[in-house]
Formats: structure tokens, C-alpha cells, sequence
């Protein structure tokens, strides 16, 4: 009984520090990209299985935009970016992101002398499109 239990605290041990690693490395990647220009504004990741979604705000258009990347291959490759919020009249900041299978939701907020606005945009094909842009400060359903 001993042996079993010793047998599985070693298996335990040696999958976690396999997770660890493999967090750490796409981390590493991703830290990799977002060291480039144009990450001017709070980079943000989300890491579900072999997908790595990162989201950022840049202001290199004149005004705070939010973009997008996505891998599916841990980190290793980058797709173009991609504007989400495209909103020449306000500046789109704070933004936040999440994954979980196959779904994606990427929320900021919307600010201009009379607007402050939080809205999302979601996928649910593993965030490789969106939906429209949702209101979410609006009363009533949103969609």
C-alpha cells in the first residue's frame, strides 16, 4: 500500500512540475511579443489547453484602440492583430480577457469627455472571430 501511495505522490509531482513548465514557457513566449512596440497599454493573457489569447490597448493610431492576437500553437506563432474595438471617437482602455473552451470574451471600457462605457466582444469559435461589440451599461437584454 505504501509503494502505490509513493507511486502516485511521485506521479503528482512529476505532472504538476510537467504544468509548471509548460505554463512557464508559453508565458515566456507570450512575455516575448508583448515586448515589442505597440504594447503601449495593460497586456493582457488568457491560456486555455494549446490556445494563448493576449489583448492590449495602443495608442498608436492617435487614440486608445484595443487589439487582439491569438496562437494555437502555445506560443510558439501569432496571428496578425487584430483591432476589437476600432472607436475613433473615444478611447478604449482597461481591457480584460478570458478563455474557456472554445469561448473568448475580451472586455474594456469605452471614455471620451462623455462617455464611460464598459463593453465586451466574445467568440465562441475559439477566438478566431467576434461578435458585435455589446453595451453592457445599457438597461434591457444585450445582444
Amino acid at each position: 500500500m505504501k509503494k502505490k501511495l509513493v507511486l502516485v505522490v511521485i506521479v503528482m509531482i512529476t505532472l504538476g512540475t510537467v504544468v509548471i513548465a509548460t505554463t512557464t514557457t508559453i508565458q515566456q513566449q507570450v512575455d516575448a511579443v508583448t515586448s515589442k512596440r505597440d504594447f503601449q497599454g495593460g497586456t493582457q493573457t488568457s491560456i486555455f489547453e494549446n490556445d494563448v489569447y493576449v489583448a492590449w490597448w495602443t495608442n498608436k493610431t492617435g487614440n486608445d484602440e484595443v487589439m487582439y492576437r491569438l496562437s494555437s500553437d502555445a506560443g510558439k506563432t501569432f496571428t496578425d492583430k487584430v483591432n476589437l474595438s476600432n472607436s475613433p471617437n473615444s478611447d478604449s482602455v482597461d481591457v480584460e480577457i478570458s478563455a474557456d473552451e472554445g469561448r473568448v470574451a475580451v472586455s474594456w471600457w469605452e471614455r471620451n469627455q462623455t462617455l464611460n462605457e464598459p463593453v465586451i466582444r466574445i467568440s465562441n469559435d475559439n477566438g478566431k472571430t467576434f461578435g458585435p461589440e455589446l453595451k453592457l451599461a445599457s438597461d434591457g437584454p444585450i445582444g
